[in-house]
């Protein structure tokens, strides 16, 4: 009887270690999963969406600052006056591209170097 109490208290320090390596594994598992779905999420920020991003900006410059000279010469042509509300609207729209460009930029800064709160998955 004393033999059988001895085997069972001998194989509890086993056991114990091997739950403390099985935790250890499922820990180091997990943060390996968690490593390759944070690279999976952010696949994206390659080169070609750089150059994509600079093309963007370029056109929300590009529009308004048109669609404002485009307005400008139109009241030009329709209320002729001292001013010329070409040249005032195509600054106005100019200035409404960079401020909506400047607004996108900082927000595309904003998620590529905050990290992600939902990156930790234990």
């Amino acid at each position: 009887m004393k033999d059988d109490d001895e085997d069972k208290n001998a194989t509890k320090p086993d056991r114990n270690l091997e739950r403390k390596a099985k935790n250890n594994y499922s820990k180091q598992v997990g943060s390996v999963a968690a490593r390759k779905l944070k690279a999976q999420r952010h696949v994206t920020k390659t080169v070609w969406s750089g150059l994509g991003m600079m093309g963007l900006v370029g056109w929300s410059i590009a529009i308004p600052t048109v669609l404002g000279a485009t307005l400008g010469i139109w009241l030009d042509g329709a209320y002729p006056g001292d001013r010329s509300w070409t040249l005032a609207l195509l600054v106005v729209g100019l200035c409404l591209g960079c401020f909506n460009a400047w607004h996108w930029v900082q927000k595309e800064d904003k998620d590529i170097h905050q990290p992600d709160d939902n990156d930790d998955v234990n």
